[in-house]
């Protein structure tokens, strides 16, 4: 990152000077007076790096160190089986007090600018949360963006891509900011919201994505549901809709750059349930809901990626979200039908089948998010 020298600032300034009226009427006058003085203070430009961490997991390596200036992180790694990485974290601070923002992104290899990379190797930087760092992304005064830079080792390559001898790559990742003007738009980081929206079921009618009264993953959240910043507001909001009785479950999806990326159904272990059922943890639990069937010339076929060729459509977090509702029922409450896998009590049952369907329910209502990609609360 280099320093931008601080651009001609244009100020209006605006002085109150002294104002003094005279009313006058035979021996009678008074002075009104208006006196005010103002300070504008000299704005700064101070954009630098802060705080590296070496994320775990990542092999032994010398820590990344910051030159005097706070412009350049420097780190050498040493890579030696498939599957080693190493991971870091570094913040872009804007310590000064201008707006700025991003004018160039370069990710060069031995000084050319990367379009590919060896076929053994994984190199990216990003924000820490995954969004992809471009032109124009904010970096507003007295704030900070946390950076991750990942170099690795890829684990799964034939032997053929292995060099045959050690490789040295010089890695550059360098990023420009400038002074933000009207063309700046917010990095758009990933928001949590939750939702309990409720529908009448017979309006589900599985077309392309049209219904309003259902939250679809790779849409945006339609204008009349209501998002929540908490799920404590959600379960309130399903309490009510439910004539005031508490239910168990709720909506939580992942909203980056307007559109909903992941969608989940939140479920609760209360103590008391704890407590009347052996072998189950009182906790907030996710069941991730996956879209793996698309609408293809008006009927629902699976997605070629999670098709198995053998008439199967399997969801990649089948095992994740199994492992969730065993942790938090137990084994006692909990039934493996192959494709299916069902957990219950009084008072809650929750599922998940190997299609990307995700749900959780009590004698009355339900939270779940589909196959094809909505997600809703019914009774």
């Amino acid at each position: 990152m280099y320093k931008k020298n601080k651009r001609k600032l244009n100020y209006m300034i605006l002085i109150i000077m002294l104002l003094v009226i005279s009313i006058g009427y035979a021996v009678l006058s008074t002075n009104l007076n208006i006196v005010g003085s103002g300070t504008i203070n000299n704005p700064t430009w101070d954009i630098h790096w802060e705080n590296v961490s070496v994320e775990s997991g990542s092999v032994t390596a010398q820590t990344p160190t910051i030159d005097t200036n706070k412009t350049t992180v420097n780190y050498e790694v040493t890579l030696t089986i498939p599957g080693d990485y190493f991971e870091f974290t570094v913040d872009a601070v804007n310590a000064g007090t201008i707006d700025g923002m991003i004018s160039v992104v370069s990710n060069k290899l031995n000084g050319t600018e990367i379009t590919t990379l060896p076929n053994y190797i994984e190199y990216i930087v990003t924000y820490d949360d995954g969004v992809a760092i471009a032109p124009n992304h904010l970096l507003a005064s007295g704030t900070s963006e946390k950076y991750k830079v990942h170099v690795g080792y890829k684990k799964d390559i034939s032997a053929t891509d292995i060099p045959s001898t050690a490789q040295t790559l010089n890695l550059t990742f360098s990023v420009t900011y400038v002074q933000s003007d009207t063309s700046v738009v917010p990095v758009p980081h990933p928001e949590t919201v939750y939702t309990a929206n409720v529908f009448d079921k017979n309006n589900d009618t599985l077309d392309d994505g049209t219904n309003t009264s259902v939250v679809w993953l790779g849409k945006s959240i339609p204008n009349g549901i209501t998002t929540f910043q908490t799920k404590e507001l959600a379960l309130d909001s399903l309490k009510e809709a439910s004539g005031g009785v508490d239910r168990p479950f709720f909506l939580k999806h992942t909203v980056s750059d307007n559109t909903v990326t992941e969608s989940y159904v939140g479920f609760v272990v209360t103590d008391e349930m704890a407590q009347e059922n052996a072998g189950m943890t009182a906790g907030t639990y996710y069941l991730k809901g996956k879209k793996t069937y698309e609408l293809v010339e008006g009927s629902w076929q699976c997605m070629s990626e999670y098709d198995d060729g053998n008439g199967n459509c399997l969801d990649p977090e089948y095992d994740t979200n199994k492992a969730t509702l065993l942790s938090a029922f137990g084994s006692s409450y909990c039934h493996d039908y192959s494709s299916y896998f069902y957990c219950g009590v009084s008072g809650l049952d929750a599922g998940a089948n190997s299609y990307g369907y995700v749900y959780a329910y009590d004698d009355a209502w339900s939270c779940y998010v589909y196959y094809y990609g909505i997600s809703a609360c019914s009774s």
